[in-house]
């Protein structure tokens, strides 16, 4: 590593890392990013898991919030190679009987769908979706008064129920069923408070820009972030895996793309005694099993709607998604696991060689677990899909202890940098009046462990780096994409 002095250093290169380098270089500043892999992006990768020429999600393959980020639109990203493609149905949620919910871009269409609960749909999302322009930037930021607080409360009074307390508005299968299997994004008991308001920023994001993936893999955007950099004239160090302060180079600002796990044992002796035992105290969500597949064909769903959509949700009823979401967090192992599942080979021919497809999924099981889940995803899969097995030619697992092995920040399998329950909310990692700064100055912390939690935004590391810019720096962090909605 270098021993040159720099203004700031970024430990990690996930989204949030990428972010905040980006930031900081700026606004001026001389800026290292260590990234302990030999490739950058942390959740952000795409390798042949499976066999020659079959290119794999490895963690996050759907990307609404980045498409969306209101520090990612500010940013070039397309000069440097990242176009986003985006299938016609956002998401499917097939049924039993061979029939299934669709979300479309079109809000109208999307609740013409759903029939008796085309009004209640309406009622609920439409002004949601035109408030967005006014709230992302306050949605997507740790807690504050917000620039427009009326269109902020009519989103937090649905936003903070329970997703089995919001769903209580709809009266068919399939619109309980949809919305559930949004919410089950939460990682949680669909009983939990808050766990509408995953839900509904996906169908918010689904109604105005659809869920786009990268063409050629999430690495796409990782690198396009890196370029930006480097472009910028930022640095940066792979294979470079931090655990002690001792190895960095001097700096008036570090901040870490680490859960309060990894800061411990990287910063623990500098932190106060308060500050660290907040952090032990820092809960962790369930974990993923996940599997990636290598085809020889599409996936034969029943339902024709599953066919043109980027992601499907395999869960059938909200109560079968509602125990399932409950056995998992209370340390059991469904039979019928909700099951996120992407096919990305259907709108983008790089993932496959020729007449050949990929297909990405994960459950959700305790934080920790080992238990091979194979069976159980493939027999959802089976079960929405008849014939699908006869079509695997290879397959790739992950459970949760392989998961953090790869990615330190996937702590038990958690991919959202910690339960982000109501508690957690507005308190990660711990409660204090900026939830970036450490209790030691010029140490922040700028991971999805912060708000506004996880997905690929970025948010977390640009909000951490405004912090430090401000504190250290005594500079102006740059603007955020404003709508003209």
């Amino acid at each position: 590593m270098t021993s040159a002095a720099y203004d700031a250093v970024v430990v990690g290169s996930g989204p949030n890392g990428l972010a905040a380098a980006i930031v900081l270089r700026q606004a001026g500043l001389s800026v290292l990013l260590l990234e302990g892999n030999k490739q950058l992006g942390g959740g952000l990768r795409t390798a042949e898991l499976t066999l020659p020429g079959f290119r794999h999600d490895v963690c996050s393959a759907i990307h609404p919030l980045a498409a969306a980020s209101p520090f990612f639109q500010t940013l070039p990203l397309a000069q440097y190679g990242l176009h986003y493609i985006t299938p016609p149905v956002a998401a499917a949620h097939p049924f039993d009987d061979g029939t299934a919910a669709t979300v479309v871009q079109s809000l109208t269409d999307t609740a013409q769908a759903l029939g008796p609960d085309a009004e209640a749909y309406q009622r609920l999302l439409a002004p949601l979706v035109a408030d967005w322009p006014r709230i992302a930037n306050d949605v997507l930021a740790p807690l504050h008064y917000p620039r427009h607080p009326l269109d902020m409360a009519r989103f937090g009074l649905s936003a903070l129920l329970p997703a089995t307390r919001l769903t209580s508005r709809f009266q068919t299968r399939e619109a309980r069923g949809l919305f559930a299997g949004m919410a089950a994004h939460a990682i949680q008991p669909l009983t939990n408070l808050t766990t509408s308001a995953i839900g509904l920023v996906l169908l918010i994001a689904a109604h105005r820009q659809g869920w786009p993936l990268p063409q050629g893999g999430s690495q796409a955007i990782a690198d396009a972030l890196a370029a930006h950099f480097v472009a910028l004239g930022g640095h940066v160090e792979t294979g470079t895996f931090v655990t002690s302060l001792r190895q960095l180079p001097p700096a008036k600002a570090v901040l870490f793309d680490v859960t309060p796990a990894q800061l411990l044992r990287i910063a623990g002796h500098s932190l106060s005694t308060v500050y660290r035992w907040q952090l032990r105290r820092y809960r962790y969500g369930m974990g993923v099993f996940k599997v990636d597949w290598a085809l020889d064909d599409v996936i034969p769903f029943t339902a024709a709607g599953c066919a043109r959509a980027g992601t499907v949700h395999l869960g059938n009823t909200l109560e079968e998604i509602e125990a399932g979401e409950q056995a998992a967090a209370r340390g059991a192992h469904p039979e019928r696991p909700f099951v996120l599942l992407a096919q990305q080979s259907r709108f983008d021919p790089t993932r496959a060689p020729a007449g050949k497809h990929t297909a990405w999924a994960y459950c959700h099981v305790p934080n920790g677990s080992t238990r091979d889940m194979t069976a159980a995803i493939e027999q959802q899969v089976e079960r929405f899909a008849p014939g699908f097995r006869e079509r695997i030619i290879g397959r790739h697992t992950f459970n949760t202890a392989q998961l953090e092995a790869y990615n330190p920040n996937y702590v038990g399998g958690d991919i959202n940098g910690g339960l982000l329950d109501v508690r957690q909310l507005f308190t990660r990692p711990a409660l204090r009046a900026s939830p970036y700064r450490t209790s030691q100055t010029g140490l922040y912390l700028c991971s999805s462990s912060t708000p506004p939690g996880g997905g690929v935004h970025g948010m977390c590391g640009y909000h951490a780096a405004s912090r430090a810019l401000r504190d250290i720096f005594r500079l102006v962090p740059p603007p955020l994409f404003q709508s003209p909605d």
